[in-house]
């Protein structure tokens, strides 16, 4: 008699915890939904989270508040975030330096962008700028890699980041390239370095580059990727000087706890998808001189899956080593 009545009682508790759970999915979302962000405000990232936030809060009926972690290259919020209960109450953004790159380079990460979460859709993305200082002889990517193999006790370069690290290690391995890596805090120090004379080149992003670029205080000999920047139109891709494979673009995105139930998911998708791809966002995505994103949940996954392969094989290749 226990047992036929046991099994009832686990059976009843089964269905009203089925039947709870979905009326907590179709209620989907009554309190305000959390957005982690791994970097301090102010920072591109927190700008992204408040501007999609906004509208995500008019298009789903619920405060957003942003919510910084700052530390470690964004992986303490990172994994903040992957520790939070799966109700779709807790998003993160998070971008491809904490994500893709941080899983290709440091085995002891304590999450992983696609396993630990589900990757909603990309906000933005942007090319980086080969930079070089604006009175070297070098006009062209070609005639700066020969003056390279020429002078290789005078070919290093500034970095600031390992996704910068490995970006000018891709441009190595695929040119013949010599090239010592000279690490600085910040892209602006790394142009700064550029300028001075102290390294030859850099590969950094476009808000500090630009602006040197447009100065005179560097020469910009390429953009990553295979298309062209808005902001330096005259300057060639990478696909465009022959080396179609440097085509390293940094990335923020949209993640959500990978066990977060799938109608949840969906609806967090659709939305944000709605959300960054609304008119009047996009346009100040593209202010900021990003590409604006909105792509599918399985398209920035198999993204991101291949960004982690490549920086792995680069990492390995050039047999380089990180510090946690």
């Amino acid at each position: 008699m226990y047992a036929i009545t046991r099994r009832g009682f686990v059976a009843g508790s089964l269905a009203f915890g089925a039947a709870t759970s979905a009326q907590a999915q179709g209620d989907y979302p009554n309190k305000p939904i959390r957005i982690i962000v791994g970097f301090a405000a102010g920072g591109g990232n927190d700008i992204f989270a408040r501007l999609v936030g906004a509208k995500l809060a008019e298009l789903i009926g619920q405060n957003v508040i942003i919510e910084n972690k700052p530390g470690a290259g964004a992986r303490i919020g990172n994994e903040y975030a992957a520790n939070q209960p799966a109700d779709g109450y807790t998003l993160l953004v998070a971008a491809s330096g904490g994500m893709s790159i941080a899983s290709a380079i440091y085995p002891k990460l304590g999450y992983h962008p696609t396993k630990s979460f589900v990757p909603l859709t990309m906000i933005a993305n942007f090319p980086l700028i080969l930079a070089i200082p604006a009175d070297h002889p070098a006009q062209d990517v070609k005639q700066l890699v020969a003056w390279m193999k020429a002078n290789p006790d005078k070919s290093n370069y500034a970095t600031s980041s390992p996704a910068f690290t490995i970006a000018t290690e891709l441009f190595k391995l695929k040119t013949g390239a010599p090239g010592q890596a000279i690490p600085y805090k910040s892209s602006n120090e790394s142009l700064v370095s550029v300028i001075s004379g102290q390294t030859l080149l850099t590969i950094a992003d476009g808000p500090p580059t630009v602006p040197q670029v447009k100065g005179g205080k560097v020469r910009a000999l390429a953009v990553t990727g295979s298309e062209r920047s808005a902001e330096l139109p005259d300057v060639p891709t990478m696909a465009e000087v022959g080396l179609p494979e440097v085509n390293t673009k940094l990335w923020s995105g949209l993640f959500v706890q990978a066990a977060t139930p799938a109608p949840i998911v969906k609806r967090l998708e659709e939305t944000l998808r709605r959300a960054i791809t609304d008119p009047e966002v996009s346009a100040k995505l593209k202010a900021m001189a990003v590409n604006p994103g909105g792509n599918a949940s399985e398209e920035f996954r198999a993204m991101i899956d291949a960004d982690i392969k490549t920086t792995a094989d680069v990492v390995k290749a050039a047999k380089l080593e990180f510090k946690e």
